[in-house]
């Protein structure tokens, strides 16, 4: 009667164990340091190997920002599985002065480094910089705003923005107009995609 009452215990306890650890996994606590975000201009990169060919490198806009992550309790992996970054772009309307384009881009990262400095970023192509300057140079000028939006298991953890208050890309305004007039890039989308490799939070792979 003992040895049954023991075993019953026992299988409860370790059930009861098993229920407390699930818990703590699925109630991890997220949290994210992000600086503002900056944006700059980079040429076409030139790769030596086979037959080279000539052309004039144009200029990519390349944004980005650097984030630190921790996750409590810490996974043995020293890992965050998946991240979602938002990017919210406004830049200048070349078709209205005054006014002003929001592009929009969500980023999913896998794998993310905890407690380490890891960079993220967005990018617009030389033809898109063409399409709104008129010029293959000077994207960086086009830029009046940079937002983004840190997500962790569908949880905002973290926002930051070059300039103006966090939120700006939800208020109502008549002079900024959400477009797809051109898109936003990935890195792995760029001919950056394996430069600088352990600087950048890996891109997820569409549909793994």
């Amino acid at each position: 009667m003992h040895s049954i009452f023991r075993k019953t215990f026992s299988v409860a306890a370790a059930m009861l164990v098993a229920g407390l650890s699930l818990g703590s996994a699925s109630g991890q606590a997220a949290k994210v340091l992000g600086e503002k975000p900056s944006f700059d201009d980079l040429p076409s990169p030139e790769f030596s190997g086979g037959k080279q060919k000539a052309f004039k490198p144009k200029d990519w806009l390349e944004i980005e920002t650097k984030l630190k992550i921790s996750l409590s309790p810490e996974p043995p992996s020293k890992t965050c599985e998946k991240l979602t970054v938002k990017w919210y772009i406004a830049v200048k309307n070349p078709e209205k002065s005054g006014t002003f384009l929001l592009l929009t881009k969500d980023i999913d990262h896998v794998n993310a480094p905890l407690d380490e400095e890891i960079y993220c970023s967005v990018y617009l192509s030389p033809a898109s910089i063409k399409r709104l300057t008129g010029s293959d140079k000077g994207g960086k000028n086009a830029v009046e705003y940079v937002g983004y939006e840190v997500l962790i298991n569908g949880e905002k953890v973290a926002s930051e923005t070059s300039k103006g208050k966090v939120g700006w890309w939800t208020s109502a305004s008549d002079k900024i107009s959400r477009s797809d007039t051109v898109p936003l890039l990935n890195k792995s989308e760029t001919p950056f995609s394996t430069m600088w490799w352990d600087r950048y939070a890996e891109v997820a792979v569409p549909g793994k």
